[in-house]
This record gives structure tokens, C-alpha cells and sequence, in this order.
């Protein structure tokens, strides 16, 4: 196992893909000699005998092609290949050829500023203390550049764009130039030779090419090798020319649809279409007005899910945009003129809008697209042709709009790239529509259909989103719902405002101050010495703090010592009524302890898979005039440093599930009795040294075959959390539909599947005014609930009410109710049947079970309520159904 390899690996956070690459790079960096005057041939045999894919270096130095998807991580990839090289075999001078100027401009930001988010070193302590070098296509030539190109301790990273690379390394040919040089080839005085004759000679140059395809044109692929590096490693998501040849180099492939299948990486590719959609008795322009219309629609909506998830998980606001494909300038041009007049939307974007292709040279629109992805930037709706070079890797592009006809499923593989990065950490978030991009195809949608069937089609990955024919859903816009307490004083304020009597006014203001200091520190109590529960707000030295943190809050408001005194007089009366609007969550951070791995002790089988037999080693000598070949035996000098079994036990340890350190004595056993085995079956006992050396894999593998049965993992436990006595209640936040949004809890709701859709009001016992609700199940349960007299008080609790981790804390448990009634508090699920025995559910069960076993110990100790958790199935819940009719069914 190369434990510099896993070091960068852990310090830079790699994805299992990138993982895997990097391991390539390792063992090919040792396999393949890394000098100028190496034998390719000989080189191309190596890593032709490890992998399929290759067949030919394709150039004039050792170079390895990594075919990985778009948004998985290449720039971190090329990072991490430069930290190993340098670590481990020295190399102190790289060459990161970028496509363009975009990439160019974001490789120089990557590599060279350690405060930007995504540099590429960051976690790596060695380059810390000695930052590369960035020298750039801009600065090469600059004194400053060339004064550090000879210190000996320096990593020189070296970012060029191919275009000015290309311009700069190949010879004028015209106009004033002619006969004279290129800048890069011409004699620098502070170097004392040009600065191609610099690169080319240096005897550690490794050249990194991102976006690889673009350099196989015979103009960049001449220049590259004349600089003749020792090894090049090409990075692409399409490792084919021009002409459609797939490259010959390629060592490792992770490609979309690998990243697709895997679901962690990238977003997930959605087609949109109408049900029973019709485009035969449309024009071509009417069918552009119904695709935008719905792109819109899908953008607000999503626009919508994002601003909630933002406010329900304290991270940033991300704006998402669409991006508008057109068959030419001509027509992008007509699109961005209706999507600005007033019969779009009634003008909504035409503030929104701009127009990115090559009849268009505005610097405005430049910028506004290089700051696309900022959340104050107005732009939610790009318009283009072919203008989006690769390298504007955005994160919040989430709608694409195909207007062009021509080759449509093509146009639909190749634009989806531009979109399938994730905005937060790159990673998905279980939230379906954040982590979906959607592509717009009602006059394509059958084409897409027969594509998706094609095995090779990256289309066959793709999900459905089916918009009714009446159209899509009306538009929604995020609220956020404040609890019952909170609402009561917002109405309060509302009266103060409306009273006209000044004495009247400032007096109901006084109460209320009073009323929202007291509850405001409510909020600090459980910090504080001597509270267990909320009955502990009428010990008088409890008052007396509260009191105290009043008048902290009104010293130098104008009526504070009225505000205070109202607090003293109806403190009682505001502790009552707080009281009865809340439940009591003791606060508890369940997370699970490390999981624990082994391997339990147990003798080989050697009965079949270890009948080895040393191979005829021989050297044949072919002579080249005569024909002839003659054959000599081989005689072994070399000495192996370590013992026969741990030359063994080396190979196991390429297994990343082994610990040598605490399974030590199971492997030497089962390495031993191996060789025991292979020893008695040989003609000579002398004979096993070398059949270690020819099999030693082959061996490591039969063993670890049986390994496997009897790894063994530990069951994810909860350790002893630290309990507060109780939080507040929190507000949630969702999404309603702007008109006709709200209705009461007691409404039938027809069809069933429209219940998600609305906000329901009219509750007396909930802690918060309104709520939303999943399924019909759910709001059958809550009115069950409301009037049931067993209930004294509920709550569908918010995102982050509690902090309940399972699936080895990947993953936050979020329960559908908290149901309080005389003598119990429930933590409530209400789950459809064929659901319930799932190992999701059911290692969201135990987790709950853990967090109302704590729960239960604290409350019970301090003469509160026991918890209990309830998994309900879905079809016992009807609203003439009481909650103990439900208790006895979970």
C-alpha cells in the first residue's frame, strides 16, 4: 500500500475516482522510467501489460490519458498528481496546458492562491512552507519569473493557454515577424538562453494537459513534444480527436454514466415533457413560446425548493438560471427580444436576460456571465448559440431550453455538461429537485425515449418530469413559518399599531416588551445553573435572572422602567401562557460512535486454489543474421530483503480494508500455512522462493478470497450524549403557492396527490399557526391529532429541531410529528407499509428509539414526561381514528 499516495488522498479529500487515478499515476510513475532518454517501446509494454485501453503513448514521451466525467474533480486530480510527484520522486517543474482563457485564468487561480476556496495544495503541509511557483503565459519572460527559475528548492508550476503556447512556439511566417523568432524561443539575458530551450531542457519537466482532447491538432501536438517532457498526464470528459478517434493512451475511465449510476457527484439529468404534447399543429415558433414557458415554470420552481433549502440548513443562497440554446445569432437574438417584451411574462426577465454569442461583444454580458453563479447577480435566463467554451464550470445552472431542431439528441448529451455540477461542496443533498438538472424536449420527447434505449447513450441514465396538459403548477414563493408564541405577539403588535389613544398605545406596547424579553431569554435557560425543565421558571431565583436579563435589555429605553415593572407583575401569567404553546425537546446531539472492522481468526482452506507449480524460466537468444534461437537457464543472484511471508503479507496489504497493525498475527498465520501447503506439493523445497516471486500475487488473492468471509463490522452505537433540559421550538420554512395557497386542515383536498401543495391553517393545539403536509396520511393524522382529547399539544418539528445522525452521521433523521399528550411525549412517523421494514427506515427507527431512550432517562430523572417513538403505517390513519387507536397499531 503507497502510503504517500493515501496521505494526499485523506489531505486532499479525493473522490473514490480520483482515487483510483491517482493510484495509477503511483504505480505507473514507478513502473515507467521518468527521464528524457527512456524506451518508449519498452514503457508502452509496461502499461500495455496492466490495462486494456492502452495501446500506443501517442507521443513522443510517456503520457497517460484519464477519461473523467465533467464536475468530478480533474483540476483536484491534476493537484494531487502534482503533490505525489513532487513528494515522492522529486520532480520540481510542471507545464499545465489550459484549453482556453477561461481555464487558463481559473488553472492561475487554482494552483497559485492558497485563500481561493479551490486551491488545489490545500491540506498538503509541504506546501505550505514552500509554495509553488505560478509562472505563467503572461509572465514567463518578467524578471521576477525568471529570478526563481534556478533556486533549487522551488516547485515552478508552469500555466500556459495552447492558444498563445501554439502562437508563441511555432516560427512567423509573415508580415514583420518574419525570420525572426518567437518571443518564447528568443534569447532572454537573465536566463542566458530562450525560455522554450529553459523548458525543453530541463530533465524533470512533467506536462499536464486538462481538457486533453483539444491538443491532439498536429500544430499543439508538435509543440507539446518538442518541449520534451519525461511525463504527461492528459485529463478529458471526451477523449476523442477531431476526427472521432478515441484516444489510444487512455489508463483509467470514470465517465458520465459511471457518475450518473454512482449518484454522488453530479446532478441528476431530467427530461421534461407534456403529457400527450402534440407539436403537429404548432408552428415552430409557438412550440419555442410553450418550451420557455414551462423552462420558466421549472426554474421558479426550483428557484423556490432552493431559497427553503438555504433558510432550513443555515447555507448559502443559490440562484439558479436557464440557459436558452439557439439555432444561430439570428435567432438568439428574436428570443432574447420576447423573453424582454411584455408578452413574456409580462416582462418579468427582461432585466434578467442576456445574450452570449459572437455577434454579441459586450463587456457588460461578459461579466455578467463570468459572476452568473453570484446570488446578487440579476441574470437568470442565457441565451446562446456556441459561445460557452469549456471551463464555465457553473454550479446553479439547472433548466436547459433546446431551441435548435437540428441533431437534438446529440445537442442534448453535449449541453448537459455545463450543468451537472453541484452547488453545495459538489456534493448531492437527498433534495430531488436540487440535485436534478432538467432539460426541456416536449417536440423531441419520443427521440429521446429511442435514444435512451441505445446502451451507450449517456440518455438511458436519464429520469422523467411530466408536466400536465393544462400546463405546469402555478408558481410558489418560500415562507417561513414562526411558532405559535411568536405569531401571537406579531398579532399583538398589529392591534398596538391600530390603537389611536398615545396613553392606550404606549401602554399595550409596554406589555408587550415585557412579554418579549421574558420569552426571548427563555431561550438561555437551559445554559443556566439549577434548570431542568420549564417548570423551573417559577423558582423565584430563576424570576430574579430573567428579571435582571430584562432590565439588561431596556437600560436606556425610554419607558424601560415601566417595561420592567410590567415584567415583575405579569411574569407568572407569561410563563403560564408560554407554557402551553410549546412542547418540551430536551436537546441532544445523538451522533454515532466510529464503526469498528475485523477480521475474525480462522485457518486457511489450502484443499483446492493452491496446487501451484513453479514456471520454466529460461532467456532465449534470437540471433538476427542467422535465425536462430538458443536457450539458456536463469540463475537468481538478487536478494530479497524481506521474508518469504511478508513478501506475501506486501501483496495483501494492497487491500484497504487490512490494518496490518491489528490483524498481524492472522496474516502471518495464514501466509504460513499457504506456503506449508505449496511447499509439500514442490519436487524441491528450494524450489519456493521462486515460485513466491512468480505468484506471490496470485497467492495474496486465493488468501484474501477467504479473508473476505469472515470480515466483520460492528453494528453503528450511540455514545452518552450530553443533555440539555429543552430548546425552543424552531420556525420551518417550505414553499406555498402564491394565489390560492392556504387552506384549512379540515378541507378535503381532491385529488389526494394535490395535498404537498397547499398550506393548512385553523390548528388550536400545533406549536406553529400552519403547516405542509407530504401525503394524505399525514394530514389525516394531524387532524386525527387536533381532535383527539388524549392530545394536549403537537408539532411538525423543523429541519434542524432535532439533531438525530444515523447512516454513519451522513445522514440527519428528521421525524414527521412530536405529539404530547397527559403522560407521554411521542416522537411520530407515519410511513406507508411496504416501506416500513426497510433498512432505511428501520436504521431510522433505532436511531429515534436511542434519541427517546436519552430523552426518557433525563426527563424521567427531573419529573418530566417519558418518550416513545411510533412508526405508523400509512393505512391505519383515517380521520375518524383516534390516537389510541394508532398507538396500538404501531
Amino acid at each position: 500500500m503507497n502510503q504517500l499516495a493515501n496521505y494526499i488522498k485523506q489531505r486532499l479529500s479525493l473522490r473514490e475516482p480520483l482515487k483510483e487515478a491517482l493510484d495509477i499515476v503511483a504505480h505507473l510513475s514507478e513502473a515507467i522510467e521518468l527521464d528524457k532518454e527512456t524506451d518508449l517501446q519498452k514503457a508502452m509494454e509496461t502499461v500495455q501489460a496492466s490495462f486494456k485501453t492502452f495501446t500506443d503513448f501517442e507521443r513522443s514521451f510517456p503520457s497517460l490519458c484519464f477519461s473523467i466525467a465533467t464536475g468530478v474533480g480533474k483540476t483536484r486530480l491534476m493537484g494531487a498528481c502534482i503533490a505525489y510527484l513532487h513528494l515522492h520522486h522529486g520532480i520540481r517543474n510542471f507545464f499545465v496546458l489550459a484549453p482556453n482563457i477561461t481555464i487558463y485564468e481559473k488553472l492561475i487561480e487554482d494552483f497559485g492562491n492558497p485563500s481561493n476556496p479551490k486551491y488545489v495544495f490545500s491540506g498538503i503541509a509541504e506546501f505550505v512552507h514552500n509554495q509553488p511557483v505560478i509562472i505563467t503565459g503572461d509572465n514567463y519572460d518578467s524578471h521576477a519569473a525568471t529570478a526563481r527559475m534556478y533556486a533549487e528548492q522551488e516547485i515552478r508550476i508552469n500555466v500556459f493557454n495552447i492558444s498563445k503556447f501554439n502562437r508563441d512556439a511555432a516560427t512567423p511566417t509573415r508580415g514583420a515577424e518574419r525570420g525572426r523568432a518567437p518571443r518564447i524561443k528568443r534569447l532572454s539575458e537573465i536566463l542566458g538562453q530562450s525560455y522554450w530551450d529553459y523548458l525543453s531542457k530541463l530533465n524533470d519537466l512533467v506536462i499536464l494537459m486538462d481538457e486533453a482532447h483539444r491538443y491532439k491538432a498536429d500544430a499543439s501536438s508538435a509543440a507539446i513534444n518538442e518541449l520534451q517532457p519525461v511525463f504527461g498526464i492528459e485529463l478529458t470528459a471526451t477523449p476523442m480527436d477531431e476526427r472521432g478517434n478515441v484516444f489510444k493512451n487512455i489508463v483509467y475511465e470514470y465517465s458520465l454514466a459511471q457518475a450518473l449510476a454512482d449518484g454522488k457527484y453530479v446532478k441528476n439529468p431530467a427530461i421534461a415533457y407534456r403529457t400527450d404534447f402534440d407539436a403537429r399543429g404548432l408552428s415552430e415558433k409557438e412550440v419555442e413560446m410553450v418550451k420557455l414557458e414551462d423552462a420558466v415554470s421549472l426554474h421558479e420552481d426550483v428557484k423556490t425548493e432552493l431559497e427553503v433549502y438555504a433558510i432550513n440548513n443555515n447555507v448559502k443562497k443559490v440562484k439558479p438560471f436557464i440557459l436558452v440554446v439557439c439555432r444561430d445569432t439570428t435567432h438568439a437574438k428574436e428570443t432574447l427580444d420576447y423573453i424582454k417584451s411584455y408578452n413574456f411574462f409580462r416582462g418579468m426577465y427582461a432585466d434578467k436576460v442576456i445574450q452570449i454569442d459572437s455577434s454579441v461583444n459586450d463587456e457588460q454580458n461578459a461579466r455578467l456571465l463570468e459572476t452568473v453563479e453570484h446570488y446578487d447577480n440579476p441574470v437568470e435566463i442565457v441565451v446562446h448559440v456556441n459561445m460557452l467554451a469549456e471551463g464555465w464550470d457553473v454550479t446553479n445552472l439547472y433548466t436547459i431550453c433546446p431551441l435548435r431542431k437540428a441533431d437534438s439528441i446529440k445537442l442534448i448529451e453535449q449541453t448537459i455538461g455545463r450543468g451537472l455540477r453541484l452547488p453545495y461542496n459538489g456534493e448531492r443533498t437527498g433534495v430531488e429537485k436540487i440535485d436534478r438538472l432538467t432539460v426541456v424536449a416536449h417536440d423531441n420527447f419520443q427521440k429521446v425515449i429511442d435514444a435512451a434505449q441505445d446502451p451507450n447513450s449517456i440518455l438511458k441514465r436519464f429520469s422523467f418530469v411530466e408536466i400536465p396538459p393544462e400546463g405546469p403548477a402555478e408558481k410558489t414563493e418560500p415562507i417561513t413559518t414562526v411558532t405559535t408564541v411568536q405569531a401571537q405577539q406579531q398579532e399583538e403588535q398589529k392591534k398596538i399599531e391600530a390603537i389611536q389613544v398615545p396613553e392606550q398605545k404606549q401602554k399595550a406596547q409596554v406589555s408587550l416588551n415585557a412579554k418579549s424579553l421574558i420569552i426571548n431569554a427563555i431561550a438561555t435557560l437551559p445554559k443556566m445553573e439549577g434548570v431542568t425543565k420549564l417548570d423551573d421558571l417559577n423558582k423565584p431565583e430563576i424570576k430574579r435572572e430573567i428579571i435582571q436579563k430584562v432590565q439588561q435589555a431596556v437600560r436606556s429605553d425610554l419607558f424601560g422602567h415601566e417595561t420592567v415593572k410590567e415584567a415583575e407583575n405579569e411574569y407568572n401569567q407569561i410563563v403560564t401562557g408560554y407554557k402551553s404553546k410549546v412542547i418540551e425537546i430536551p436537546r441532544i446531539d445523538l451522533v454515532q460512535d466510529n464503526i469498528e472492522t475485523w477480521f475474525e481468526d480462522f485457518d486457511l482452506d489450502t484443499s483446492s486454489g493452491f496446487d501451484l507449480r513453479v514456471l520454466r524460466e529460461e532467456i532465449v537468444i534470437h540471433d538476427l543474421a542467422t535465425q536462430e534461437k538458443t536457450r539458456i537457464g536463469v540463475q537468481h543472484g538478487a536478494q530479497f530483503r524481506d521474508t518469504r511471508i511478508n513478501q506475501v503479507i506486501a501483496e495483501l496489504m494492497n487491500h484497504p480494508e487490512i490494518d496490518y497493525d491489528t490483524c498481524a498475527d492472522l496474516l502471518q498465520k495464514l501466509v504460513r500455512q499457504a506456503l506449508e501447503k505449496l511447499e509439500s506439493q514442490l519436487d524441491e523445497p528450494k524450489e519456493l522462493p521462486t515460485l513466491i516471486r512468480q505468484s506471490k500475487k496470485l497467492i495474496a488473492g486465493r488468501i484474501w478470497e477467504q479473508m473476505q468471509h469472515h470480515f466483520r463490522m460492528s453494528e453503528p452505537a450511540y455514545g452518552q450524549p450530553k443533555v440539555l433540559p429543552f430548546t425552543e421550538i424552531l420556525p420551518w420554512s417550505g414553499s406555498a403557492l402564491q394565489n390560492n395557497g392556504y387552506k384549512d386542515y379540515r378541507e378535503t383536498v381532491n385529488p389526494t396527490s394535490h395535498v404537498p401543495r397547499y398550506i393548512y391553517m385553523g390548528f388550536t393545539k400545533a406549536c406553529h399557526p400552519q403547516y405542509k403536509f407530504d401525503s394524505k396520511s399525514e394530514k389525516d393524522f394531524a387532524q386525527i391529532l387536533e381532535q383527539d382529547t388524549d392530545v394536549l399539544k403537537w408539532l411538525r418539528p423543523a429541519d434542524k429541531q432535532f439533531r438525530i445522525y444515523w447512516a454513519n452521521n451522513s445522514r440527519q433523521y428528521h421525524p414527521d410529528f412530536v405529539v404530547e399528550t397527559n403522560d407521554t411525549i411521542y416522537m411520530a412517523e407515519v410511513k406507508a407499509r411496504d416501506e416500513i421494514n426497510t433498512p432505511e427506515v428501520q436504521d431510522k427507527k433505532r436511531a429515534a428509539e436511542m434519541y427517546c431512550r436519552y430523552a426518557t432517562e433525563y426527563t424521567t430523572a427531573n419529573g418530566g414526561k417519558p418518550w416513545r417513538y411510533l412508526l405508523v403505517p400509512h393505512d391505519v390513519v383515517a380521520s375518524n381514528r383516534s390516537f389510541l387507536f394508532l398507538l396500538n397499531q404501531s
